[in-house]
């Protein structure tokens, strides 16, 4: 366990090196520059906002301090607000945070769930009415999701009834202040990993319950309940746990479509505004955090292995 880890933190800081350098040369190969707005700076201003930034060093020195910066956690200053890169970063986590984690909860839940009916009602009327549900939220964005739900809640339910049930005001469909505007975007995020977790349960779950050893447990006489969740269930969950690292990254640090549709400060909708007004620094610094995330991710669903399969063993 100890040699995995340490080898795994290692080419872990390989990585980020390298996702950290290709982030800083694509952000110089854009075009524009930062400090252009309509109304023309004068030059003088402009190369003083260049030198403050040093952005007026040759190419290979701006990389090297870069480099140097971020490896003492310095992400540099966002050009537009002057703040600390990290501290702009930081104040969207706790929207993306929360959004990920009801949203990854909702779509585990449900799309276990889903996929356990599915395989042991194969063929039947459960069955096509879950991999329905499952093609489409494959097939249909997340961002069409969050226009339906609105659309229907804002029109339909808040124009139609909103007398009646004051759907509007209990179910906002914008914002991020009550516990009834949260309702709307997670249910619009989670639809999708949703879709995604049932349809690969339903199919591993389909081949474990072909297997010898399911056979040999009925024949025992062990209970239904009982060979589910002994034997089922934790033999088709590991192809879940496979997919759940890089999901579980990718909702966690923010949609940036999702947040910006329900109008959600996170780091999805600041990870727009910054690409918008080219703001290199909070854009880096988005990429890092997302790519850390996403490596620690993969690393504990490596480490969950062998815990949920004895017969996984890490490296020796």
């Amino acid at each position: 366990m100890g040699r995995f880890l340490v080898t795994r933190v290692f080419y872990s800081f390989i990585a980020l090196l390298l996702l950290a350098s290709l982030t800083f040369f694509m952000m110089q190969a854009l075009p524009g520059d930062p400090f252009i707005s309509e109304k023309k700076l004068p030059e003088a201003v402009e190369e003083n906002l260049k030198r403050e930034f040093g952005l007026d060093k040759p190419l290979w020195q701006q990389f090297f301090i870069y480099i140097k910066n971020v490896a003492s956690g310095d992400m540099g200053y966002s050009f537009e607000t002057k703040r600390p890169a990290a501290s702009v970063l930081l104040r969207g986590l706790p929207y993306s945070f929360e959004l990920g984690i009801w949203a990854i909860l909702i779509a585990l839940i449900f799309g276990l769930l889903l996929g356990i009916v599915a395989a042991l009602n194969a063929g039947r009327t459960k069955d096509a009415i879950a991999m329905f549900l499952a093609i489409l939220g494959v097939s249909v964005p997340s961002f069409v999701i969050g226009y339906i739900l609105q659309y229907y809640v804002a029109y339909q339910f808040g124009g139609a009834l909103s007398d009646l049930l004051n759907i509007g005001r209990l179910i906002p469909v914008t914002g991020w202040t009550t516990v009834g505007s949260r309702i709307l975007p997670v249910l619009a995020l989670s639809f999708g990993t949703m879709a995604s977790i049932s349809r690969l349960m339903r199919s591993s779950m389909l081949d474990v319950i072909n297997s010898d050893y399911i056979k040999t447990a009925r024949a025992k006489g062990l209970s239904r309940n009982r060979i589910i969740r002994k034997h089922m269930l934790r033999n088709s969950i590991l192809p879940i746990i496979t997919i759940l690292g890089p999901l579980t990254a990718a909702v966690m640090t923010g949609s940036f479509v999702i947040e910006n549709i329900f109008a959600i400060p996170g780091m999805g909708k600041l990870f727009v505004t910054s690409v918008q007004t080219q703001d290199y620094t909070v854009i880096m610094a988005t990429t890092l955090f997302y790519g850390a995330f996403l490596i620690f991710a993969n690393m504990v669903v490596d480490i969950a292995y062998g815990f949920v399969d004895p017969r996984i063993r890490l490296a020796k």
